[in-house]
């Protein structure tokens, strides 16, 4: 069996629109079945005090944070009741965390997305700065 070779692979952590200030597409593709629509969150460069983080620092974020926003929902995500028996456990809105090498990634109007399938989330988080090293670095 012949395997991929994914040291070339744009990883998850760098497939991040840098314009955060462009609003997402009004009209997303049609998501068949089980799959997730996800606008990647990037790792701020800057701390809320103003510091500026060198860019090792920057990179080691990155890695360690691979989240997004759920933009939008296939008709069938969620709605396997042997994988998820109580039903969705996210939605439209939320913050999620996935993979480094997870999902299928596209441009679409100019914004670089992510599609997923409903059982390659990890966990959902309530905001992106709970997991934003940075955070802290100025309170």
């Amino acid at each position: 069996m012949r395997s991929v070779a994914m040291e070339k692979a744009i990883k998850n952590d760098q497939w991040i629109s840098n314009e955060e200030d462009l609003p997402d597409p009004k009209d997303l593709p049609h998501l068949p079945g089980y799959n997730l629509l996800i606008r990647p969150v990037s790792v701020k460069g800057i701390t809320k005090g103003g510091l500026l983080l060198p860019d090792s620092t920057q990179d080691d974020m990155a890695y360690l944070t691979t989240v997004g926003r759920i933009l939008a929902l296939g008709e069938l995500a969620y709605l396997d009741k042997n994988k998820f028996p109580k039903g969705p456990w996210c939605k439209v809105g939320d913050y999620v965390c996935y993979g480094k090498h997870t999902g299928t990634k596209l441009l679409y109007k100019g914004i670089k997305l992510l599609i997923l399938f409903d059982d390659q989330i990890m966990m959902k988080v309530n905001n992106s700065k709970d997991l934003d090293p940075t955070f802290n670095l100025s309170n």
